[in-house]
């Protein structure tokens, strides 16, 4: 009985000891994954996306109709038809992809409306640039929600800046959503003095906040910029910053975006271990 008894001891210690090893294991392979740190990127990169698009529409302190000509660069390319409805109060600007994809300048495939509903120029103090969406799709990504720009006036040094807040939901082309929530200031660092698509094209922007969501695989998150994330008008993707990173219960991710070369990779450190990721 008492052999009978220490061999059961014995098989519950080592069971313990294997279950105790699969659950390390689990921790292990979980705590590498960066899936949902290339959402929140992807969500930044997607609204300010967004307000990159009307920033070309909005520059020189004008929202004015136009389509592009050939040889001219830009977001919206000769996909888009703009419409500027003032006799609205507030006006409504309307960017128009139509119904199919059109492949922009950007190599982004794009369909259906940004709305934008303003009061003020671009470059007023105290504007407001209410966005919202009709169908519109990124690369079969759809972007919903809503973002709201204010103009702040000039900083300290001069620069044009703006509170910007988000309520966002992007849904996948399988169906899944991520939702993104996010409290920014943008600042204009370059190219507020320079007029037409060229001018438009060395504008320079950094960005500082904070947002929280819900992944595509419905892991909750909250991120913080510790370095301002720099969006440069002539780039597909953010070009440098840093952010602090935080999935659910895991470990801290730290989010490098680069030195400022124009490209889509980042790295991701992980209990000090660093990945490479690339953007979407």
């Amino acid at each position: 009985m008492k052999n009978l008894l220490q061999l059961n001891l014995a098989l519950i210690f080592i069971a313990t000891m294997l279950g105790s090893c699969k659950k390390d294991e689990k921790k292990e392979i979980t705590d590498i994954d960066v899936e949902t740190v290339r959402d929140n990127a992807f969500a930044e990169s997607s609204y300010s996306d967004v307000l990159n698009i009307s920033d070309q529409a909005a520059k020189d302190g004008e929202l004015t109709t136009y389509r592009l000509g050939s040889g001219e660069e830009g977001y919206m390319s000769l996909c888009a038809t703009i419409n500027n409805d003032t006799t609205l109060n507030p006006h409504l600007l309307t960017i128009d992809f139509g119904s199919e994809n059109c492949e922009c300048s950007d190599g982004k495939n794009r369909r259906g409306k940004i709305l934008v509903s303003y009061q003020g120029q671009y470059r007023d103090s105290a504007s407001m640039h209410s966005f919202s969406f009709d169908n519109y799709y990124v690369n079969d990504y759809k972007i919903g929600g809503t973002k709201t720009v204010t103009n702040m006036g000039h900083n300290s040094v001069g620069n044009l800046f703006f509170n910007i807040s988000v309520n966002g939901i992007i849904t996948s082309p399988s169906a899944q959503n991520l939702t993104w929530t996010s409290s920014r200031t943008r600042e204009w660092t370059a190219g507020e003095s320079t007029a037409g698509i060229i001018g438009w094209l060395d504008d320079v922007y950094k960005i500082d906040g904070t947002a929280s969501g819900t992944s595509f695989n419905g892991t909750g998150f909250t991120a913080e910029i510790t370095e301002p994330l720099v969006v440069a008008l002539n780039c597909r993707w953010i070009k440098q910053g840093n952010l602090e990173f935080t999935p659910g219960s895991l470990a801290t991710r730290y989010l490098n975006f680069g030195a400022g070369i124009c490209e889509n990779d980042a790295t991701v450190t992980i209990n000090g271990n660093t990945y490479s990721i690339t953007l979407r």
